[in-house]
């Protein structure tokens, strides 16, 4: 099995045991590796709640935090944030990834220079998580736990510009037309800039 076959199985588990009667509005992916190690990769998959977002905005200090409060990680709770379980840094997903980084040219050692081996790794798990989250809308696992659809957000705390890119990559549109009204990349003129590849 594939890293990338592996990490959908799991987060499809993780989905389907979610509560379908708690008011999720959104599935989170907060990407992250082992001691900011890219060579060790892992994706906390979680959830937020419409309780969540209403608490949160009870919280904001103006109504203009309105987005924020609904799709900021900042404002997520620990559902979200830590996740229900993390997947591809137990030791069967880290052999799995260790596996097929090295076939793919990309692994180094502790003694080497990376040579932007690391930035390809990380590339590389961020289009892991995208398809991870693509296979859960096709597979018709997120509408059969939670009893429709709803999007899956993408995002990393070390590098916040790529949430938009990734969140876009891994979802319908129609999901995440709310979300993206935040998009930095996004002109008045309704053309998007360049954003990260997902």
């Amino acid at each position: 099995m594939s890293f990338a076959h592996y990490v959908e199985r799991l987060a499809g588990e993780v989905v389907a045991g979610f509560p379908g009667d708690c008011g999720i509005y959104a599935v989170t992916f907060r990407i992250d590796s082992v001691d900011q190690d890219p060579r060790f990769p892992y994706v906390a998959v979680g959830y937020t709640t419409e309780a969540d977002a209403a608490k949160s905005a009870q919280q904001a200090q103006t109504a203009s935090d309105a987005w924020e409060t609904r799709w900021s990680y900042a404002y997520f709770p620990e559902t979200a944030l830590e996740g229900v379980r993390t997947v591809g840094c137990d030791p069967q997903g880290a052999a799995a990834h260790r596996q097929e980084a090295e076939s793919r040219g990309l692994r180094y050692e502790d003694d080497e220079e990376p040579d932007g081996r690391d930035e390809l790794l990380v590339e590389w798990f961020y289009e892991v998580c995208v398809g991870a989250a693509r296979r859960l809308h096709g597979s018709g696992r997120i509408v059969e736990a939670l009893g429709r659809p709803v999007p899956v957000v993408l995002y990393d705390m070390f590098e916040p510009d790529a949430m938009f890119g990734l969140t876009s990559a891994a979802n319908p549109a129609a999901l995440v037309a709310e979300f993206m009204a935040q998009d930095p990349g996004e002109d008045p003129s309704g053309t998007t800039s360049e954003r990260p590849e997902g």
